[in-house]
């Protein structure tokens, strides 16, 4: 969103790890943001959706740093060896996301595409191919409720790829970003379905 500093600082008063985050000072240009995501498995985070694209993706290079670890350092050259445990990186990703939300307050809407679902992010550098078959296009304005519908449609999914996809959400216990986003309060779990033709 910017690639000149100073980073503007978000205040997460009741983060769980975070009590701040780093995104770009443009995003104070816009009083509103449509948040369109490629849903996917992810190599750190287990899958990829909305949560992961308003925390990692509205963060700039520092806050990257700061979420990967865990806030102890917005250093890219020092976390990679010291990667904080795992649920402590998850919960760090929900808070991030919460201060993003908190921001646009009512003004953000959410895209998640279920298509190519591959196991890794498209940022791999080598990632592997889709496992699964297309499975659609999800809106909401609940970023929380987005991912978990997500999440439940591979779950319950007779594709035979899914057992791959769902083996790497589990690897890197992927749900609990939508477990301490929903501990935080700015969205929920339940949702319902509504098919658009």
């Amino acid at each position: 969103m910017d690639a000149e500093g100073p980073d503007l600082v978000l205040e997460i008063p009741n983060g769980k790890i975070l009590k701040e985050n780093f995104v770009g000072k443009d995003i104070q240009k816009y009083d509103s943001m449509l948040v369109l995501s490629h849903f996917k498995g992810h190599p750190m985070g287990g899958y990829g959706g909305a949560l992961k694209q308003l925390s990692i993706g509205c963060a700039s290079s520092e806050g990257k740093s700061w979420i990967h670890s865990a806030g102890q350092s917005k250093d890219q050259t020092k976390i990679w060896d010291n990667l904080p445990e795992q649920n402590k990186f998850l919960e760090s990703m929900a808070d991030a996301a919460s201060s993003v939300v908190k921001h646009f307050e009512k003004n953000i809407v959410f895209i998640n595409v279920m298509c190519n679902l591959s196991v890794d992010c498209d940022c791999c550098a080598v990632a592997e191919d889709p496992c699964m078959k297309d499975i659609g296009i999800l809106a909401s304005t609940d970023p929380i409720a987005i991912d978990q519908a997500c999440i439940d449609l591979v779950y319950n999914s007779k594709d035979p790829g899914r057992d791959h996809f769902v083996e790497r959400v589990e690897r890197q216990n992927g749900r609990h970003t939508i477990e301490s986003a929903a501990g935080l309060g700015f969205g929920t779990r339940d949702y319902e379905i509504i098919n658009v033709d």
